[in-house]
Order: C-alpha cells, then sequence, then structure tokens
C-alpha cells in the first residue's frame, strides 16, 4: 500500500503539467505522509502480532490501528535521546517533518505549496520508507514499541 501511495502522491504532484493546482499539490503532500503513516503502522502489526496465515487477523488490524499519529509524533521527535540507528533517526525525523507538512495541506487554507518543494517531500518519505524497511529486524520492532507505547509519567 505505500509504494502505491507514493505513486499516487507523485500523480498528484505532476496533475496538471504547466501549472499545479494547489488542490493537487496538498493531497500529494498529504498522501505522501499517509504512505510512511501506513508504512509504520503495517510494520508495527506484523513486527509485534505477526505476518502470515498463522497470524490473527483480528489481533493484527487491532495493532495495525493502535498507531496514533500525536503519540507517533511525540515519540519520533524524542527519538534522537534514544540509541536507535541513523536509519530509524531518518525515520522518526521525517515523520515529525511529514506531520507537520500534512497539516499544513489539510487545515491551513493559506499555505501553498510550489511543485518542486512537494516532490522533495515524496522523495523524502519514499526513502524513510526504503530506511524503516532497511534497519535491521530488532530494531524496527524497537521502534514499533517506542512509536505505539507512551512512557507512564
Amino acid at each position: 500500500m505505500s509504494n502505491d501511495l507514493i505513486a499516487t502522491a507523485r500523480r498528484l504532484a505532476k496533475a496538471s503539467p504547466k501549472r499545479p493546482r494547489q488542490s493537487d499539490l496538498k493531497r500529494g503532500v498529504s498522501t505522501a505522509y499517509y504512505a510512511l503513516f501506513h508504512c509504520l503502522a503495517r510494520e508495527c502489526a506484523d513486527l509485534l502480532v505477526g505476518a502470515g496465515d498463522s497470524r490473527s487477523d483480528a489481533a493484527w488490524v487491532q495493532m495495525y490501528r493502535a498507531l496514533e499519529h500525536g503519540i507517533s509524533r511525540n515519540a519520533c521527535k524524542v527519538t534522537a535521546t534514544k540509541s536507535f540507528p541513523n536509519g530509524i533517526l531518518s525515520v522518526a525525523d521525517t515523520f515529525v517533518a511529514m506531520q507537520e507538512e500534512r497539516h499544513r495541506a489539510d487545515y491551513d487554507p493559506l499555505a501553498r505549496f510550489a511543485r518542486p518543494d512537494v516532490l522533495v517531500l515524496i522523495d523524502n518519505c519514499e526513502q524513510a520508507i526504503k530506511d524503516l524497511l532497511a534497519a535491521p529486524r530488532s530494531d524496527r520492532k524497537a521502534f514499533a514499541v517506542w512509536v505505539l507505547f507512551q512512557r507512564k509519567r
């Protein structure tokens, strides 16, 4: 699904060859963020519940849906204070930056985007997805737990 969302984001960003519509550019930004979000949600579910025929689909869906935007963003903001490798740190930084861009695109009626900037944001999301999937399983699993669960105060 993440690759399809990245492709959709690119198609939106390039929809009008001469003068891109802001609605297409904004949807492209939002769609790119959701590509990264859904990739992370899938990783959380696959790593903590399992993948394949032997998994409980109900438990997998529950874990997939447990990823919350705000909790994940807050965890990602302080990921650098933990001992995650550079690839995971890059994912966390991109997640925070893209969520902020998605909020601008979805909620700020005065926000304006330029096609080259949107294409860079899409590329950043695609790279973050690659970085996440290339990370060692133990690091991905630790990151999944990190973004899913708030620390007790």
